[in-house]
C-alpha cells in the first residue's frame, strides 16, 4: 500500500513546507524542471558512433568482454587485438549499438583505432608529406599500406619503373608521399614513385657534379635491351652499348649481364646538358689489338676456332676479341667450294696462317690453304713436258676440253691438238 503524501507529514510531524524543502536539500537543491536536461546529458556518452573509454572485465576464447559503464557489457573479438589486453586494461572502444537484438553493447577496438589513427593522422600530416608503414596487403589496383590508418599505394606509383608481381612488397615497410587527402571519405593516397623521383633528383645533380670522363663507377643493371644496357650509377641511368660490352663476339647484352647485376663501368662520355651518359665495359681492359702485330706476324700459322659461316667465308676466332676472315678462295687450292659449309662448320678448330693485317680497321685476313703446300708448285715435276697421261674430261668448250690430273688439277686440251685431220667441235 502506497503511503500518501500526506500520511508522510503525519507519521513525521511535517508541515507541507517542512516536506519539499527536506526533498530540495536531498537533490542538492536541483529543481525539477533540470532533471530532464540531466538525463540526456548522462545519456549522451551512450550516444552510437561514439569512441568511448571502458575496462576489460574478462577474456576468453575469441572475445574481450568490455565494461563502458553502460547496463550492459560488450564484446570484442580478440583478433581486434594486435597485442593481447588484460584484465583491468583500460582501452578505447567504438560504439556501434548501444543494444543489438540480444540486448548486448556492439563494440569494436579495430574502427576506434582507425578513427584516431585518423584524426592523428589529419592533425600531424598533408599533402607532400613523408609516411612510412608496412604493407598489408594486395588490393585491386595496388596495395594497401598500413601507416597508421590504412592507405592506397596505387601500382603505377610503387616505383619508377614498371614492377613484376607487386605481391613481393607484402610485409614490407615503405616511405611514400601523401599525394591525396580526401577527408570526406577517409581516403588518403601515397606514392613510393614520387617520393623516389624526388630522392633521384637530389642524387643526379649531385653526381652530374662528380663524374668525369674516365671514371670507373659502380653501378647496377636496371634494364636489358638489344642494343645495350641501361645502368643506374645512383640517381642517373647511363648507356652501356652492345659494342662497349666485350671485345669478342656477343649476339646479345643478356649473355654478359642479368637485371639487378652490379657491375663497375667506365665513363666514356658525358653530356652534362642533356644528362647522357655512355658507358664501357670493355674499355676497363686493353684492346686486344693494342699489339696484334706482335701476337700474329703475317705469314704465321695459329690454331683457331670457327664462330661464324658466311657465303663469302668463315670467322675464326683466335682469342677472346681477335676474329679474323678465312675467304672462300683462301680455303683449298684444288676443290671447288661454293659455300664454306662444305669444309667448315660452326665449332670447328682449324688451323690457318695470318696473310694481313689492318690494325685501324680491327681486321685480319687468314688462310686455310696456304696451311698446306700448293698442289701447282708439284705439277711441273709430276707432269713434265711429253708426259702421255690419263685423265678425266671435266668440262668442253668451243675451244677444247679440260682433262682433270688430279683433284683440283685440271689441264687443257685444245681443238687443234686433238686431232690432225677433224677440225669439228670437241666431242667424246
Amino acid at each position: 500500500m502506497v503511503m500518501k503524501q500526506k500520511d508522510i507529514v503525519k507519521q513525521f510531524s511535517l508541515s507541507q513546507e517542512q516536506l519539499n524543502k527536506e526533498v530540495e536539500e536531498a537533490m542538492c537543491g536541483i529543481d525539477f524542471e533540470n532533471m530532464t536536461q540531466l538525463y540526456e546529458d548522462s545519456t549522451k556518452e551512450f550516444e552510437p558512433d561514439k569512441i568511448v573509454q571502458g575496462k576489460v572485465l574478462n577474456i576468453n576464447n575469441d572475445s574481450v568482454i568490455i565494461d563502458v559503464g553502460y547496463k550492459s557489457e560488450g564484446e570484442v573479438p580478440i583478433s581486434e587485438f594486435e597485442d593481447l589486453p588484460k584484465i583491468g586494461d583500460e582501452v578505447s572502444v567504438l560504439l556501434e549499438a548501444v543494444e543489438d537484438d540480444s540486448g548486448t553493447v556492439v563494440l569494436s577496438k579495430k574502427k576506434a583505432d582507425r578513427i584516431k589513427g585518423w584524426e592523428e593522422l589529419i592533425q600531424t600530416k598533408k599533402e607532400s608529406d613523408v609516411v612510412e608503414g608496412k604493407v598489408v596487403r594486395k588490393i585491386k589496383g595496388g596495395l594497401l599500406l598500413d601507416v597508421g590508418v590504412p592507405v592506397f599505394l596505387p601500382a603505377s606509383q610503387i616505383d619508377i619503373r614498371r614492377t613484376g608481381d607487386i605481391s613481393d612488397y607484402i610485409g614490407r615497410t615503405l616511405q611514400a608521399q601523401i599525394i591525396k587527402i580526401d577527408e570526406t571519405r577517409m581516403n588518403i593516397v601515397v606514392s613510393r614513385r614520387r617520393l623516389i623521383e624526388d630522392e633521384r633528383k637530389k642524387m643526379k645533380e649531385k653526381l652530374l657534379e662528380e663524374l668525369e670522363e674516365g671514371q670507373l663507377r659502380q653501378g647496377v643493371v636496371k634494364n636489358i635491351a638489344d642494343f645495350g644496357v641501361f645502368v643506374d650509377l645512383g640517381g642517373i641511368d647511363g648507356l652501356l652499348h652492345i659494342t662497349d660490352m666485350s671485345w669478342g663476339r656477343i649476339s646479345h647484352p643478356s649473355e654478359l649481364v642479368s637485371i639487378d647485376d652490379q657491375i663497375e663501368v667506365k665513363i666514356l662520355k658525358l653530356d652534362r646538358k642533356k644528362e647522357r651518359i655512355a658507358l664501357g665495359l670493355k674499355q676497363k681492359t686493353e684492346s686486344p689489338w693494342t699489339s696484334i702485330e706482335e701476337k700474329y706476324p703475317i705469314t704465321s700459322k695459329v690454331i683457331g676456332r670457327v664462330v661464324n659461316v658466311m657465303n663469302y667465308g668463315a670467322f675464326v676466332k683466335l682469342e677472346e676479341g681477335i676474329e679474323g676472315l678465312v675467304h672462300i678462295s683462301e680455303i683449298s687450292w684444288t676443290k671447288r667450294i661454293n659455300h664454306p659449309s662444305e669444309v667448315v662448320t660452326i665449332g670447328d678448330e682449324v688451323e690457318v696462317v695470318v696473310l694481313d693485317i689492318n690494325k685501324e680497321k680491327q681486321e685480319i685476313s687468314l688462310g686455310m690453304k696456304q696451311t698446306e703446300v700448293n698442289p701447282w708448285t708439284l705439277v711441273q715435276e709430276k707432269y713434265p713436258p711429253q708426259t702421255v697421261i690419263e685423265g678425266r674430261v671435266r668440262n668442253l668448250t668451243n675451244y677444247g676440253a679440260f682433262i682433270e690430273l688430279e683433284e683440283g688439277i685440271d689441264g687443257l686440251l685444245h681443238i687443234s691438238d686433238m686431232s690432225w685431220t677433224k677440225k669439228n667441235q670437241p666431242s667424246f
